[in-house]
C-alpha cells in the first residue's frame, strides 16, 4: 500500500445539510474512496439503516468499553445517552485496502479527526444557507421526532461558531453545484 494514500476526507455539517448525500455521491464517483462507518448507540432509523453499513449500533456500555479500551480515534456523546464515534480499526480496515478514507461525521468528530491526522486530513464544513432551510430538509426527511428537529436545530447554531476552522466550507444551496464543487475538492486533494 502506498503511503500517498493514507489519507482521509472528512465531511462535517449539522444534521441535514447534505452531507451524507455528497459523501454517496463522492463514493460512487471516486472508487479509491472506503467510507468510514461510525459506531453509535442510538436506534436504527427504520429499515434505512444496516448494521455494519451505515453504523456499527452499539449497546451504551459496549461503547464505553471501547472507550476505556482507548479504540476510538474519537467520539462523543452527541446528546444525553447517545454516544458517536470513529473506531481506529474502521480506518486501518480501509488503508489496508489501499484506499483513502472518507468520512460523514458531526462537526465536533470531524474537528477531532482533523487534530489527530493533520495534513493527512481535508475537512469540509458543509452548510445550507439557513436555518430554515435546515429545518424544512430535517421535517422532509420523515425520520426525526418533532422533538429530535427541535434538538438538532438549537445545536445548529452552536456547530456553525465552527465552520471556519474546517479547511473549506462548501454552502449546499444547489445540489448539482455542490456536488459538483466537492468533486473538485477531492479529486484536487488526492492528486495533492
Amino acid at each position: 500500500m502506498e503511503a500517498k494514500n493514507q489519507k482521509l476526507i472528512v465531511f462535517s455539517a449539522p444534521s441535514g445539510s447534505g452531507k451524507t448525500t455528497i459523501v454517496k455521491h463522492l463514493i460512487k464517483k471516486f472508487p479509491i474512496l472506503g467510507f468510514s462507518i461510525s459506531a453509535c448507540t442510538r436506534d436504527k432509523r427504520g429499515r434505512i439503516e444496516e448494521n455494519g453499513k451505515d453504523y456499527y449500533f452499539l449497546t451504551p456500555e459496549d461503547f464505553r468499553q471501547r472507550v476505556e479500551n482507548h479504540e476510538f480515534v474519537e467520539w462523543e456523546e452527541v446528546y444525553e445517552g447517545a454516544f458517536y464515534g470513529t473506531l481506529k480499526s474502521e480506518i486501518e480496515r480501509i488503508w489496508s485496502q489501499g484506499k483513502v478514507v472518507i468520512f460523514d461525521v458531526d462537526v465536533k468528530g470531524g474537528l477531532s479527526l482533523k487534530e489527530y491526522y493533520k495534513e493527512k486530513a481535508l475537512t469540509v464544513f458543509v452548510k445550507v444557507p439557513s436555518v430554515e432551510d435546515l429545518k424544512s430538509r430535517l421535517v422532509g426527511r420523515g425520520t426525526d421526532t418533532e422533538d429530535s428537529i427541535s434538538r438538532r436545530l438549537f445545536k445548529v447554531k452552536f456547530e456553525m461558531g465552527f465552520q471556519d476552522q474546517f479547511d473549506v466550507i462548501l454552502v449546499n444551496d444547489n445540489l448539482e453545484t455542490t456536488l459538483a464543487a466537492a468533486e473538485k475538492l477531492v479529486q484536487d486533494f488526492l492528486d495533492s
